[in-house]
């Protein structure tokens, strides 16, 4: 199980144009009650930033006279408040993992294809939760008996582009080492990892990092760290400790694909500058996602970016149909085949043992 309170240990790696420092912090008194939520309180007062107690546990304010407005105001906000109820009753995630989770909710970058926009209520500010004892304690209620279960812990956020503001996910990676039969998957596309090496893992958590060409990743995904320096920390977390490495088993993420042009001699290029950083032996997956879209998001990134380079053209998709009924529009028949076959052979002829997960 977990305290309710250990000593603050405030990130020591340097300040960097992407380590993400909000502009505003709000905390409600509920927050303020929780332990770990005075502790996060803590780290943004150690690193000057302006904290805002508020009088009630609710978030008002935080909308401008347009939606760009009410974007920028949301984005450069972190408010600490307390997980709901309903964030206790755990979701299937599949195929990422068992079960969802969430230590957060908001992502502090700017990616012209936000998976979270329109999944989300209301602005897309940063919300942490201070009652982090309460989650975590609960996700051994959901462990399937006699097998591994796996929980996923980046479907709202990024949690490695917040951890030098709250801590949470070096001690949610402490408490998973210590469980039995459950396994920790996130994914990020941030690069601060030095905090995280050495921590006891055991081998029940597994790194992933979002991967894209140089062209997505400095045109769409503003504010996260370069792909350069996201394959460096895969390095570090993959490499030995005896090596001076985390000792993680990694997943390579790399989404949204899309077929750019000169697609194929773009991702050659990444998929050769993976080959040269994991030349090693190391434990490593593969997930591979194709851009889509539903008409609520297309609606709402083209409020958030009206200058987007992402091609949201309906007429050149195919039109599926989730279990609900919802719409959603992906590349058709053909397309998606081309990329599939490309990304599937050039995995495999380079990382002949390593599973790729799905294709999406």
């Amino acid at each position: 199980m977990i305290a309710t309170s250990e000593k603050v240990n405030i990130a020591t790696e340097p300040h960097s144009a992407k380590l993400w420092m909000p502009k505003q912090v709000l905390i409600t008194p509920a927050a303020l009650d929780e332990p770990w939520g005075q502790q996060i309180y803590n780290r943004v007062k150690a690193l000057n930033l302006p904290v805002q107690e508020l009088k009630q546990n609710r978030l008002i304010n935080l909308r401008g006279e347009d939606e760009r407005e009410t974007y920028r105001k949301a984005k450069s906000t972190l408010a600490i408040v307390t997980a709901p109820a309903s964030a206790l009753k755990l979701q299937p995630i599949p195929p990422s993992a068992d079960y969802q989770f969430h230590l957060a909710e908001g992502c502090p970058a700017h990616c012209q294809y936000c998976y979270l926009a329109g999944s989300l209520q209301g602005p897309p500010v940063i919300r942490v939760f201070a009652n982090l004892p309460t989650i975590l304690n609960n996700l051994p209620y959901y462990k399937k008996p006699g097998q591994v279960t796996s929980f996923e812990a980046s479907c709202y956020t990024d949690p490695l582009g917040i951890e030098h503001l709250t801590g949470y996910l070096a001690q949610t990676i402490k408490f998973f080492g210590e469980q039995e039969n459950m396994h920790l998957r996130w994914v990020t596309k941030y690069s601060q990892v030095d905090s995280l090496l050495n921590l006891p893992h055991n081998n029940h958590v597994r790194p992933r990092f979002s991967l894209n060409t140089d062209f997505v990743s400095r045109r769409m995904e503003g504010g996260t760290a370069a792909i350069d320096e996201r394959l460096a920390a895969v390095r570090k977390m993959a490499l030995p400790k005896a090596l001076g490495g985390g000792g993680y088993k990694v997943g390579l993420v790399i989404a949204p694909i899309m077929p750019l042009p000169d697609w194929e001699e773009q991702y050659t290029q990444l998929l050769d500058k993976l080959e040269q950083t994991l030349d090693f032996d190391c434990d490593i997956t593969f997930e591979l996602i194709s851009h889509r879209f539903t008409p609520g998001s297309k609606a709402i990134l083209q409020e958030w970016y009206p200058n987007t380079s992402i091609d949201f053209d309906e007429s050149t998709r195919s039109l599926k149909f989730n279990k609900f009924g919802g719409k959603k529009f992906v590349y058709n028949a053909v397309t998606m085949n081309s990329l599939r076959s490309f990304f599937y052979s050039e995995l495999k002829r380079r990382f002949p043992e390593a599973p790729i997960l799905y294709w999406t």
